[in-house]
C-alpha cells in the first residue's frame, strides 16, 4: 500500500460476503474500493475449511450468488474444493483481483471524527476509508475451549478449520471432539484410515438424510443451454425452505414429525441399543442446526469406533479424561468444537467515535440495525451481522439482502454530499433489536431446549433471523435515513449552525 492511501471503501475479507460487496460495489460505480484479506486467496471459510470431508448442506445452485449461476456444479451438495473454484471465479469473472490486498489483516480500525474516515492498520501497511465493510464473517476464527492439562499432550492437536494435511492419520490413535457440522463428516472420512477413533460427544446431534447426487450431464446441458432452468432450479429450492420457516419460528411443535424421520435414520444404522440412547437427543429438533449425512452413524457403528456421551473434561498426557471420568488414550486430538461467533475477534479491533470498541459496546450483546449498523460506529457496515444466520436456507440469500442495503447507503452518502457519515441512532438500533427479540421468544431456537452456539454466554439469540428471507430482504431493500444521524466535519457542521442562526436573526428582524 502507498503511503496515506485513502478508498473510498475498505472491505474486510473475501469470501461470499466481501467478494460480492466489492461486485455490488462495481456495480454501483464505485471502483475506488480494496478488499483487505488476511491470507493469500480467496475464499473465506471455504478456504480456511479443508478438512476431509468438507462439504455444503445447502443445495450448490442456492448456495451461489444469483448474479453469478453456476450450470456446472456437479453434485447437489457441492463439496469445499469446488466451492473454492467457484468463489475464484468469482473474483476472476467479475475483475475484483486489481481490488484485493492479500495478506493484509486487519489489525485495528479506528474511525477520526475530524476528518470522518476510518483509519485502517493492516499488516501490510495502512491506509483510510470513507466507509468500512466488515465481511469477515462469524466462522471464521476457530474456537478451542479451555481444557485442563491442554499443555501435558505431546501429540498432534489442531482445530477442523486448521487442517494439518501434513500429519498422517494412518493407523493413529485420533480422538475428535464435538458433534458439530464439521464433526459428522469428518468422522465418517477418517475412520477407514485411522487405527481408532473416539468421539467425544457432549451433546448428540439431529442428524437426517442427505439426498446428495451426481448432477446428470444433461441436467447440466440444459442449465447452460437454458439458464432460466438454472433459475428456476434455485427457486424452487428457496421456494421450499421459505415454507419450512414458519415451523422454527411459531410453530416449534410441528416438528415432531422431522424428528420420527431423524429417529429412523439413525435406527437403520445403529443397531446396538445402548449406542442409541448416547445418540438420541433430548432437544427438539432444529433448536440447534440439523445436520445431513447418510454416513455419520455407519462411521460410528464400526468396531474402531468408540462414542464417549460426555465432553473432554481433562487431558493427562496422552490421555483424554471426559466428564464423566471415561478415559482414552490417543495420538491426535481434533477440535470440531466451533468459531467464534456471538464474541468474534475483528469487534475488538474496531473502535468506534466515541473511542469504544465494538466488543465493548457488544459486551451485554451483539445489537445491529438490521443486522448491518452498529450505533456509534458511522460509516460501518457488517455483512452477515447480528441474528442475520438462518437454520434452514442458504446465508447467500441473507449476504445478497444486506447488499442491497450497502447499495442503498452509498447511495444516500452520495446524495447527501460532501465529507458525511451516517450513524444509526440508539434509539432505532434499540428497536429493531426488541422486535427480533420479541419475535425469537417462541422460536425453536429459544424454545427448544437446547444450548447452542446460537446463544452468547448471556443466553441471548443474537445469531438468527426470526424469519423468511422475504420478509429480511423487505426490510433491507433500502436505508431509511430517518433512522440515522447525519454526521458532518465539525468546522462544516459549526459554519452551517452559524448560517442558520443568523437567517434566524435576520427573518427575526
Amino acid at each position: 500500500m502507498t503511503e496515506h492511501e485513502h478508498v473510498r471503501v475498505a472491505v474486510i475479507g473475501s469470501g461470499f460476503g466481501g467478494l460480492g460487496a466489492a461486485v455490488r460495489l462495481r456495480r454501483e460505480g464505485i471502483t475506488d474500493f480494496v478488499v483487505l484479506e488476511r491470507a493469500g486467496t480467496v475464499g473465506g471459510t471455504w478456504r480456511d475449511n479443508s478438512y476431509p470431508g468438507c462439504a455444503c448442506d445447502v443445495p450448490s445452485h442456492l448456495y451461489s450468488f444469483s448474479f453469478a449461476p453456476n450450470p456446472d456444479w456437479p453434485r447437489t451438495f457441492s463439496g469445499q474444493e469446488r466451492i473454492q473454484e467457484y468463489l475464484e471465479g468469482v473474483a476472476d469473472t467479475f475483475r475484483l483481483r486489481p481490488h484485493i490486498r492479500f495478506d493484509s489483516e486487519v489489525k485495528q480500525a479506528r474511525w477520526d471524527s475530524e476528518k470522518l474516515w476510518w483509519e485502517l492498520d493492516t499488516a501490510s501497511g495502512t491506509l483510510t476509508a470513507d466507509v468500512v465493510v466488515s465481511a469477515t464473517g462469524p466462522l471464521s476464527d476457530p474456537k478451542i475451549p479451555d481444557i485442563k492439562g491442554f499443555d501435558t499432550f505431546p501429540g498432534k492437536v489442531f482445530h477442523s478449520a486448521r487442517w494439518d494435511h501434513d500429519y498422517d492419520l494412518r493407523g493413529k490413535r485420533v480422538a475428535m471432539i464435538g458433534t458439530g457440522a464439521s464433526a459428522i463428516q469428518i468422522v465418517p472420512a477418517v475412520q477407514k484410515e485411522v487405527g481408532r477413533l473416539t468421539l467425544f460427544q457432549r451433546t448428540p446431534p439431529w442428524v437426517m438424510p442427505r439426498a446428495d447426487r451426481n448432477i446428470t450431464r444433461a441436467e447440466r446441458w440444459l442449465h447452460r443451454q437454458l439458464p432460466f432452468t438454472t433459475q428456476a432450479r434455485r427457486g424452487l429450492l428457496w421456494g421450499i425452505r421459505e415454507l419450512q420457516v414458519q415451523a422454527f419460528t411459531k410453530r416449534p411443535n410441528e416438528l415432531g414429525m422431522v424428528e420420527q424421520l431423524a429417529k429412523r435414520n439413525m435406527h437403520r444404522a445403529i443397531k446396538d441399543p445402548a449406542l442409541r440412547a448416547k445418540l438420541t437427543p433430548d432437544y427438539r429438533i432444529g433448536c440447534k442446526r440439523i445436520l445431513l449425512s447418510n454416513a455419520y452413524y455407519p462411521a460410528l457403528a464400526r468396531p474402531n469406533v468408540d462414542v464417549v456421551a460426555s465432553g473432554l473434561s481433562e487431558i493427562r498426557g496422552n490421555t483424554l479424561v471426559a466428564a464423566d471420568g471415561t478415559e482414552a488414550e490417543v495420538d491426535a486430538i481434533v477440535f470440531g468444537t466451533g468459531f467464534h461467533v456471538t464474541d468474534m475477534p475483528i469487534a475488538e479491533r474496531v473502535v468506534g467515535a466515541d473511542g469504544v470498541s465494538l466488543a465493548e459496546s457488544w459486551k451485554g450483546g451483539m445489537a445491529a440495525l438490521r443486522g448491518a449498523t452498529a450505533a456509534g460506529f458511522p460509516n460501518f457496515m457488517t455483512i452477515i451481522g447480528p441474528n442475520t444466520g438462518l437454520g434452514n436456507s442458504s446465508m447467500i440469500l441473507m449476504i445478497e439482502a444486506q447488499l442491497n442495503y450497502l447499495a442503498d447507503y452509498m447511495r444516500q452518502l452520495t446524495v447527501l454530499g460532501g465529507r458525511v457519515a451516517l450513524t444509526p441512532r440508539e434509539t432505532a438500533v434499540a428497536g429493531w433489536n426488541n422486535r427480533v427479540q420479541d419475535r425469537m421468544k417462541r422460536t425453536v431456537w429459544n424454545t427448544g431446549g437446547c444450548d447452542s452456539w446460537y446463544l452468547d454466554e448471556n443466553g441471548r439469540n443474537t445469531t438468527v433471523w426470526p424469519g423468511t428471507t422475504t420478509e429480511f430482504r423487505q426490510a433491507t431493500r433500502r436505508v431509511d435515513v430517518g433512522e440515522y444521524e447525519v454526521v458532518r466535519p465539525p468546522v462544516e457542521a459549526a459554519s452551517k449552525k452559524s448560517r442558520t442562526k443568523k437567517k434566524a436573526e435576520v427573518s427575526a428582524a
